[in-house]
C-alpha cells in the first residue's frame, strides 16, 4: 500500500498499530487480516511489516507523530517496557487527541497498579489512568505472562524454568492478539473496560516438562531458576540493565504465587476458549530449545 507521505486527504478512517515490529503487535496484524485501512507505526521504514500502510515516527519524539495519527479512528497502543514508557504513552495520547482519534486500545501489564510488585506494573498504572482521563474512548488490556517467554528455555536436555515454582495463568500471545483484534474491530462496546486476560489454566512450568519432552522428541529435566540468579544471565544475554532488573522483579512475584489465577475474560469476549499450554507447545515444537 502507499506510504503515509502519499496519503490522500479523503482516506477512510484507519486502525493504527504501534509497536508493529514486535511480537505482540505483529500477531495483532495477523489477527486483523482482511481489515481494510490498517496503518503501522515504525521507526525504521525498512523493518515495516508488509500488508499495511506505513507511517514512520517514534512515540518518544512527539514531533514525528502528527502524520502517523492523521485520519486514524482507532489506535492499538503498545509501548516498550522501560523507565520512560509513560513518556511514550503520553505522547501517543496527545497525538491521538490532536488528530481526532475516537478510541485507544492500550496494552498494559498484568497486575498493573500503584501497589504492583514491579516498576513496570506501577508505570503502566499511571499510563492507564492517563488514558482513562484523556476524554478519548478507551480500553485497557492486561495480559498474563506470555507462553512464548519459555521459547529458548530448553538447553540440551534441561528445561530452565525462570519463574521458579509458582503457578501462572499464562497466555498464548496469539490469543492476546485475537482478543485485541476483537476489540479493535468494534471498540464501542468495550469503552471504559479494563480487561485482565489469562490462559484457561494456571500451570507450573515443572509440570509442563513432560509436554515439552513429548513435542521436542527428547527427554528433558526441569531446573528451576532462582529469580536472583536470572538477572546476570539476562544482562549477559544483552538485555538492558533496567529491563533485566524489572524482569527479575516479575520472576520473584511469580515464584511466590502472584500469577496463580485465571479469568474468564478471554472466552467471554472472543466466544472461544484460550489455547492451552499443550496446544502452544505442539504448535511451537520446532522452536522448543531454539
Amino acid at each position: 500500500m502507499d506510504d503515509i507521505d502519499r496519503m490522500r486527504g479523503d482516506i477512510a478512517m484507519t486502525i493504527l498499530i504501534t509497536g508493529a515490529t514486535g511480537t505482540v503487535s505483529g500477531e495483532v496484524l495477523r489477527s486483523l487480516q482482511g481489515v481494510d485501512d490498517l496503518r503501522v507505526l515504525v521507526r525504521d521504514r525498512a523493518k515495516a511489516p508488509s500488508g499495511a500502510e506505513v507511517a514512520v515516527g517514534d512515540l518518544h519524539h512527539p514531533e514525528t507523530l502528527e502524520p502517523a495519527f492523521k485520519g486514524v479512528d482507532t489506535v492499538w497502543l503498545l509501548t516498550a517496557m522501560g523507565p520512560d514508557s509513560t513518556h511514550a504513552s503520553g505522547n501517543a495520547l496527545w497525538a491521538a487527541k490532536q488528530a481526532g482519534v475516537r478510541h485507544v486500545v492500550r496494552m498494559s501489564a498484568i497486575g498493573a497498579g500503584h501497589d504492583a510488585p514491579t516498576r513496570n506494573g506501577r508505570l503502566h498504572a499511571l499510563s492507564d489512568l492517563e488514558l482513562a482521563a484523556s476524554g478519548l474512548g478507551w480500553t485497557v488490556v492486561r495480559p498474563a505472562y506470555f507462553m512464548q517467554n519459555i521459547l529458548g528455555s530448553v538447553n540440551g536436555g534441561t528445561f530452565h524454568g525462570a519463574p521458579g515454582e509458582g503457578r501462572i495463568g499464562m497466555i498464548d500471545v496469539r490469543d492476546i492478539a485475537d482478543f485485541a483484534a476483537e476489540v479493535l474491530r468494534d471498540p464501542a462496546p468495550h469503552h471504559g473496560q479494563t480487561y485482565t486476560i489469562t490462559g484457561p489454566e494456571a500451570v507450573r512450568l515443572r509440570d509442563m516438562t513432560g509436554t515439552l519432552s513429548e513435542v521436542s522428541g527428547r527427554p528433558l529435566d526441569f531446573q528451576p531458576v532462582r529469580p536472583d540468579d536470572a538477572y546476570p544471565v539476562l544482562v549477559n544475554a544483552g538485555m538492558k540493565e533496567w529491563d533485566a532488573a524489572v524482569t527479575t522483579e516479575y520472576l520473584k512475584a511469580y515464584d511466590a504465587g502472584w500469577g496463580d489465577y485465571t479469568t474468564p475474560t478471554f472466552s467471554a469476549v472472543t466466544g472461544r476458549p484460550g489455547r492451552t499450554f499443550t496446544e502452544f507447545a505442539r504448535d511451537y515444537a520446532d522452536r522448543i530449545g531454539g
